[in-house]
């Protein structure tokens, strides 16, 4: 009888990055962009505002269009 839990594509890959890992091979970093998120007058909460390169932060900041910024980085699977 099968664990369950422990079994197919997901268990697959753990055991995969395990033995990167136990080998000291470095895992692969899935591909990504840096997404700038903030508040604006017109919505309050954070959200995503735009990919950095496409938006400036401090441009946004200084001009006070957004506040609160933060870049984070983002895979683009």
């Amino acid at each position: 009888m099968g664990k369950g839990y422990a079994e197919g594509p997901a268990a697959e890959e753990a055991e995969r990055l395990l033995d990167e890992l136990r080998a000291g091979t470095p895992p692969a970093q899935p591909p990504g962009r840096s997404a700038v998120y903030g508040s604006t007058v017109d919505e309050p909460e954070r959200h995503f505002i735009g990919w950095l390169g496409e938006v400036d932060p401090d441009v946004l900041f200084a001009s006070g269009e957004a506040w609160g910024l933060t870049v984070v980085r983002q895979t683009t699977r």
